[in-house]
């Protein structure tokens, strides 16, 4: 004979932090970092949020997409290849920040990056920093060691060697001396982990001085936002 338990995660949590929305929301984040990323907004029924962890999307492993990016100057686009891969992370996929930050900068057009020396934080598969490259740029893509593998793949894979580097940059750690002063900082989809904000806004106020630019693309995926 079979049966079935079903548990309730409110059940493990103090009423007045079920009470409370945003002491909820931290609640349920330390259970779940990434829950957040997955197509699930903020839920307002008991019922829907019983599914905490929702039904995972198929796993993405060595995929190759193609990405247009219209250029503002004239009817011809920035045709970015991708590998997509999940293995090291949620940053080895294209999230839609990073297409809306590097459908941005295109439209700005290559007056907007020519030259200038660009930096991209939490650049996963380095997608809008490519774009940049691409608009002629001098770019550095960075994030943590294990994405490192697939952001030199992309380089390789549009031909961008010339005018790309990847180097591994951790957030509240001290800047590589390797890595120049940027004009124009990139950064998509770079706040969805509350503990890691602080980290992230030492890394900006090291890399920034009073000339950069800093361009900050993001989902809001709660009601209150600590960043």
């Amino acid at each position: 004979m079979l049966a079935m338990i079903v548990v309730d995660p409110y059940a493990a949590l103090d009423p007045p932090i079920v009470a409370n929305e945003i002491a909820l929301d931290e609640a349920l984040d330390a259970i779940d970092p990434l829950r957040h990323l997955r197509n699930q907004d903020d839920l307002d029924d008991h019922d829907a949020q019983q599914d905490i962890v929702p039904t995972q999307p198929r796993s993405i492993q060595n995929e190759t997409i193609q990405l247009s990016f219209p250029i503002s100057s004239d009817k011809e686009s920035i045709q970015i290849t991708l590998k997509v891969d999940a293995s090291p992370g949620c940053g080895g996929i294209a999230w839609p920040a990073g297409e809306v930050l590097s459908n941005y900068i295109a439209l700005r057009g290559e007056r907007y990056c020519r030259g200038r020396t660009v930096l991209e934080l939490g650049s996963g598969t380095g997608l809008v920093g490519l774009v940049a490259a691409a608009l002629g740029g001098h770019v550095w893509i960075t994030d943590q060691a294990p994405l490192l593998g697939i952001m030199r793949d992309n380089v390789v894979l549009n031909s961008l060697q010339s005018l790309v580097t990847v180097t591994e940059l951790n957030w509240g750690e001290q800047i590589p001396s390797e890595i120049p002063s940027p004009d124009i900082i990139l950064a998509a989809d770079c706040v969805y982990y509350e503990p890691a904000f602080p980290l992230l806004v030492r890394t900006l106020s090291d890399l920034s001085e009073e000339r950069t630019e800093i361009l900050f693309c993001y989902k809001k995926r709660r009601k209150v936002t600590s960043f």
